[in-house]
């Protein structure tokens, strides 16, 4: 029986665990807060991950140590680091294969699809923390003291799903009342189901191929902001949504008071044009496609529950005001 680390029991890090235990494989899910599902092969295990040496501890014997962990979205700079340091050290310790869960902030803005293949630009703080954290593990990697591979998801669907979408428009949406997103609400997006996220991590962490490169998760849809939340006022059965366009300094303005709000203006570039991750690489290596928009949206609306939906108020201006520690997770 295979014995695996997941670091992280928000909903990439729970469906990890679940799809690995689900598969007879034994898992030790570290957080916080030692949360998580109830599973005879699941662990829970409640533990600083920054800590090194007990991190070390908990990964030996582990085939694979999964980083689906995620700081708060208002202190990546400060927490991110030694976080990621002490992931990679553990890997490097204890000879686990490292599998990391990332986002596209390290490519920069980029015109046309994104390929996993881009090099690192980054133009934001936000975006520098998440390249260095690849750059760090590949600088590991390539000089054989780790084997270590990165997953890439773009903005999130699914139970509990933590994305500006998911927290400030689609509990609105569902209730039948006006919401407000920034950028251009007609560009194509690529929006990523956390249930796929979670069987590319797995394949990925089975596949000899994937170890020295990145992956990009393919995407549930590629619908605009407009048209994703038409086909989700539909699903749920809610009345025709009305969606407001969040200017710049709008989102200025809800940051002033906002800690999580103020980390949005640096990332609005991937707003305001189009979005498009290019997996075909993964689907033709893994042989692992997106699942169906309309299955993504049900487990979302299904997942939402009275602390992750806004309280009744006037139309949404970008006030994360449910939840102190939206986008981040255990």
């Amino acid at each position: 029986m295979r014995f695996h680390v997941v670091v992280g029991a928000g909903p990439t890090g729970t469906s990890t665990a679940l799809l690995l235990a689900e598969s007879g494989d034994r898992v030790r899910l570290v957080s916080r807060r030692g949360g998580g599902p109830a599973h005879p092969l699941i662990e829970l295990v409640a533990a600083d991950a920054t800590d090194a040496a007990r991190l070390t501890e908990l990964t030996e014997g582990a085939t694979t140590l999964f980083n689906c962990a995620m700081p708060a979205y208002d202190r990546w700079p400060t927490d991110w680091p030694p976080l990621a340091g002490a992931l990679l050290t553990a890997a490097e310790r204890t000879g686990a294969g490292y599998v990391m869960l990332g986002n596209v902030y390290g490519y920069g803005p980029i015109a046309g699809s994104m390929t996993p293949d881009l090099p690192m630009a980054p133009t934001t703080r936000k975006g520098r923390v998440r390249a260095t954290m690849w750059l760090d593990a590949l600088a590991a990697h390539d000089a054989g003291r780790v084997r270590v591979t990165e997953v890439r998801a773009s903005d999130y669907l699914g139970a509990g799903s933590a994305s500006l979408y998911s927290l400030a428009v689609a509990p609105r949406v569902v209730a039948g009342e006006a919401a407000a997103y920034p950028g251009d609400h007609d560009a194509p997006t690529s929006w990523t189901y956390t249930g796929d996220v979670a069987r590319v991590l797995v394949a990925a962490s089975r596949d000899e191929r994937a170890w020295g490169r990145a992956w990009h998760v393919p995407s549930t849809s590629e619908a605009s902001a407009r048209e994703l939340t038409v086909r989700l006022a539909d699903v749920a059965g809610a009345p025709a949504p009305q969606l407001a366009r969040m200017s710049a300094e709008e989102v200025a303005a809800a940051g002033r008071a906002n800690s999580i709000m103020a980390e949005i203006s640096e990332m609005l570039y991937l707003f305001e044009q189009p979005l498009i991750l290019d997996a075909s690489l993964t689907e033709q290596t893994f042989g692992i496609g997106p699942t169906p928009l309309d299955d993504a949206l049900i487990e979302t609306v299904k997942g939402m529950s009275p602390s992750a939906q806004w309280r009744p108020g006037p139309p949404a201006r970008g006030d994360i005001r449910s939840r102190p520690d939206a986008l981040a997770a255990e």
